[in-house]
């Protein structure tokens, strides 16, 4: 959601703002093929979800004003479309189909930065709170949360590491906490592994938020899990979505070897130190980002 090592004050305002002008030609597209050609020109998911990733971070600045602007903008997008996107023809059957839900995401997302720029944790944590909320707005606040990860939030993301927990809640607070390392984060998530080890559609979606996690708590304790990993884990060409490549890292980086796993045949070829070393840089790069989920 953020370039890393770009200071996220300097472009907050040029993001938001362009959000927002993108936002209000769209409102004023005469029909679904213009509306659509301006969607995909203004490459509006991209620019809408990098701008309010900035924009949930506490050190965002005050962007309160465009944020409201952006989502009466919204607001009234969402008011608009069923008439724009009433026919039967196939532009205006795109747009009710993927445009409206990614629109009325983006609305939950953008309010509930607004929230976090007004009222900051607290508003946060009131709108969490309130089961009355549509489910994506409590979501977004939730992440909004895990974005800031203030001390004192760690129970509340702690209550969520537990596979009956709603998975968009859970993976969010798998990737939470990874920012608490004074806590007993990482035991927390080897155990919620442990949990979801043998449900694999669960386990494929946590897996990597779990695993990123470890990498950045580099607890020594978690070891024999990684080890673990090395021969049980399940593999992938990509190596984010690998866990033994994951587990080799981490298991290096704690004990400086590569040790013998179910990917490699020889662990000291050259070529897999290469691969690791590549892998571990991937890593590091994106330890900061947190990740949504596509919530409806």
């Amino acid at each position: 959601m953020r370039p890393h090592g770009v200071d996220s004050k300097k472009l907050m305002p040029e993001s938001i703002f362009r959000f927002a002008e993108a936002l209000r030609r769209l409102l004023h597209a005469a029909d679904p093929e213009a509306f659509e050609a301006l969607w995909v020109a203004e490459g509006l998911e991209d620019l809408g979800w990098d701008a309010l990733g900035r924009a949930w971070r506490a050190d965002a600045g005050g962007w309160e004003r465009a944020l409201d602007e952006a989502d009466g903008l919204l607001l009234r997008l969402l008011d608009r479309l069923p008439v724009l996107a009433a026919s039967a023809e196939p532009a205006a059957v795109h747009v009710r189909t993927f445009r409206d839900p990614e629109l009325e995401r983006l609305q939950h997302a953008t309010a509930a930065a607004l929230v976090a720029q007004r009222y900051g944790v607290a508003g946060l944590r009131t709108v969490v709170a309130d089961e009355a909320a549509p489910l994506a707005r409590r979501y977004f606040a939730f992440l909004a949360l895990a974005e800031r990860h203030p001390p004192s939030e760690w129970p509340l993301f702690a209550r969520y590491l537990t596979p009956g927990a709603h998975h968009a809640f859970l993976g969010a607070a798998a990737e939470a906490a990874r920012f608490y390392p004074e806590a007993d984060a990482a035991a927390r998530l080897v155990e919620l592994f442990d949990a979801v080890r043998d449900d694999l559609q669960l386990r494929s979606f946590l897996s990597p938020r779990i695993l990123e996690s470890l990498y950045v708590l580099a607890d020594p304790s978690t070891l024999p899990f990684f080890r673990t990993l090395l021969t049980a884990g399940f593999t992938d060409p990509d190596p984010e979505q690998c866990e033994v490549t994951r587990a080799l890292v981490m298991v290096r980086r704690l004990t400086g070897k590569v040790e013998p796993n179910s990917k490699y045949a020889d662990p000291e070829a050259p070529g897999v130190v290469e691969t690791l070393a590549q892998a571990e840089d991937l890593f590091a790069r994106r330890s900061g980002t947190l990740r949504p989920v596509t919530v409806i």
